[in-house]
């Protein structure tokens, strides 16, 4: 990972390094597109997307981390638009599990509604974005964690000042929660003022009944 100047450190366990050293030895090298630069190739694209992870933390709080890539999400149901849409200009890719294949031609979309898309120029190219897929319920989003949480995208998303649709931070968190990772106590500590109310009730329920060991439920109680 490059250095991002103005930008914290991420810290990472040996553990972590280790495993990060050997997804890149696997799968090459990451180059990622920043939210902006993204946004760019995305103009035109006629269905909901939205960026997830680090950045849409970094959006929501001010807080300025070194990011590793960059997450941005779509519905299932609108992957073969996707695939059309950056034909000729990007290969998509299906990462199911650690297994890839390309899409479009014989594959014309994804069999796990839960899967991850990547993205590349092309064979020597870098990566330089990841796409985890949401999964819908007749159009609307769904929670991959909590199959009962359905709502539209506008309702769990918010648009920042950069024009740019993010994911809500607390639904965010929600999903790094089960990681369990350094970097996000960080992207916790940074979204915890943030949240009161309803909002902070709601990731709170989340976590009791997903993780109920976690150690973001003590500075939530």
């Amino acid at each position: 990972m490059q250095t991002q100047p103005g930008r914290v450190p991420l810290e990472r366990t040996p553990e972590e390094q280790a495993e990060e050293d050997a997804f890149l030895a696997l799968y090459g090298a990451w180059a990622p597109l920043e939210p902006q630069a993204f946004a760019r190739e995305m103009r035109g694209f006629d269905r909901p997307w939205w960026v997830v992870g680090g950045w849409a933390i970094e959006a929501a709080t001010g807080y300025r981390r070194q990011h590793e890539d960059t997450d941005v999400s779509i519905l299932a149901c609108d992957v073969p638009a996707f695939v059309e849409f950056m034909k000729d200009r990007w290969h998509v890719w299906n990462n199911v599990g650690g297994v890839l294949h390309p899409l479009g031609g014989r594959w014309a979309t994804v069999d796990e509604p839960g899967s991850q898309l990547w993205l590349r120029a092309n064979a020597t190219s870098p990566w330089v974005v990841d796409i985890p897929l949401t999964p819908d319920d007749h159009g609307k989003w769904a929670n991959k964690l909590l199959p009962e949480h359905v709502d539209e995208v506008e309702n769990v998303t918010w648009i920042a000042g950069d024009g740019i649709r993010y994911l809500l931070p607390e639904i965010v968190l929600a999903y790094k929660a089960r990681l369990r990772r350094r970097k996000d106590d960080a992207d916790f500590e940074a979204v915890l003022p943030l949240l009161s109310g309803r909002r902070r009730t709601w990731i709170r329920d989340v976590l009791r009944s997903t993780l109920p060991d976690h150690h973001w439920l003590t500075r939530l109680e």
